[in-house]
């Protein structure tokens, strides 16, 4: 037995039941249901905006993907009609795919800069008070969902702690035209946005690793190993500039991005800063901070004045030298 949302019209003091459904009316998923979603995102929970729509995945098209204020990815896949349960399935296919991503991907798949897109739609948003990515939420939204598929989503919410919730929604047409769109969801939203707030804060620090010199060694050839853009110019621009100059300030930095040539640096050097900045402070990445030093002179979410540590400079030019 599925869940399902029914609508009475009161006419002349008198109910009267609305037999109405996107299939019926014509309506469809891309054309209609995504374009209302889009309009106003609310609709999926307080604090998510859609940032790209179709969007490429290894795993095949995405319908909506969006971004929430923690910097969590949202994976929303729609059903214009009834929810089966192997929508959970295709919906985590796609949430393992979208967790591959770095910021410099996704800016690549929604085809605009994520950091000034953030700061439009979220006010005293920056990426360097969030962990772009590091987890993944999943909302399913459809007219109908299969008691099987509830069962799952509380299962996998109330036991594991997963993310994920369905959008059962009710469309309506009144006899004198008027088109209204209600909903309800499996998880109570503010159990879910708690869930959330919790779960996903990311641990942040200024304290500096203390590994011995093979062990920093090793972490940080690991590090710059990986396919990952930001850890390329941390080796590529930032280490270098140190070395060259001592103190690097912020502004120093934007425009070495400009000198070596790094593509897009003249629109994106603030945001490539940013995204430096926010690996640095990671509680995870110690191991950067064992080398890399920094201040906070203007603002106290605001690094500045890079430099390498003095112990630690023949160390940074052996692995820029062999690595």
């Amino acid at each position: 037995m599925a869940t399902k949302i029914t609508s009475w019209e009161i006419i002349d003091g008198k109910l009267k039941k609305i037999e109405t459904s996107l299939v019926h009316e014509g309506k469809t998923e891309s054309y209609d249901l995504e374009e209302w979603i889009i309009s106003n995102p609310e609709i999926l929970g307080e604090d998510i905006t859609v940032i790209g729509r179709q969007i490429n995945t290894s795993s095949g098209p995405l319908d909506l993907l969006g971004i929430d204020r923690n910097g969590n990815m949202v994976i929303i896949e729609l059903k214009r009609d009834k929810l089966p349960r192997e929508v959970l399935a295709q919906a985590i296919d796609y949430a393992a795919a979208v967790a591959q991503w770095d910021i410099d991907k996704i800016s690549e798949k929604i085809g605009k800069n994520l950091e000034e897109y953030l700061s439009d739609v979220f006010e005293e948003t920056t990426l360097e008070s969030l962990n772009i990515n590091q987890s993944q939420r999943i909302i399913i939204v459809g007219f109908q969902i299969e008691d099987s598929l509830n069962r799952m989503i509380e299962w996998l919410s109330n036991n594991f702690g997963v993310s994920i919730n369905a959008v059962i929604l009710n469309y309506v047409k009144t006899q004198s035209g008027a088109e209204i769109l209600s909903r309800t969801t499996t998880i109570p939203e503010e159990v879910e946005k708690k869930r959330v707030q919790k779960k996903y804060r990311i641990p942040m620090s200024d304290e500096p690793g203390n590994y011995t010199r093979d062990e920093l060694k090793e972490l940080l050839k690991n590090y710059f190993a990986q396919d990952l853009k930001t850890a390329k110019r941390i080796k590529n621009v930032l280490l270098p500039e140190c070395l060259k100059k001592g103190i690097v300030t912020r502004e120093a930095l934007k425009q070495a991005f400009v000198d070596y040539k790094e593509p897009n640096a003249e629109k994106n050097k603030g945001y490539f800063v940013s995204l430096i900045s926010n690996q640095l402070g990671l509680d995870k990445n110690d191991f950067l901070r064992q080398i890399i030093a920094y201040e906070y002179p203007n603002h106290p979410w605001e690094k500045d004045n890079y430099r390498i540590r003095e112990e630690y400079v023949d160390l940074v030019k052996e692995l820029l030298a062999n690595y």
